[in-house]
């Protein structure tokens, strides 16, 4: 088992250059934990460490929720080096 993991999220609604917090809630929670966050303009990529990654989805779906979201989406990648569809 790798020691690092991704996981990318995004929350809607999704309002272009005007991120509700719904959006600001689920990023800050990710800070928290992860080793690298990257906002990017259709989601965001969390890097951290694998045992860490079910805490720090529980904590973004959590704060997504209770700010707001109507919908929260994830995928978690593992592996020898993790990489997001962006790359």
């Amino acid at each position: 088992m790798t020691d690092r993991a991704v996981l990318e999220f995004t929350v809607e609604p999704f309002v272009p250059a005007k991120p509700g917090p719904h959006v600001t809630a689920s990023i800050d929670a990710a800070r928290g934990t992860a080793i690298d966050v990257d906002v990017g303009p259709f989601g965001t990529t969390v890097t951290a460490k694998t045992s860490n990654i079910a805490d720090i989805a529980r904590a973004v779906v959590d704060a997504a929720l209770s700010n707001g979201a109507s919908r929260v989406s994830l995928q978690v990648s593992t592996g020898p080096e993790p990489v997001s569809r962006e790359e």
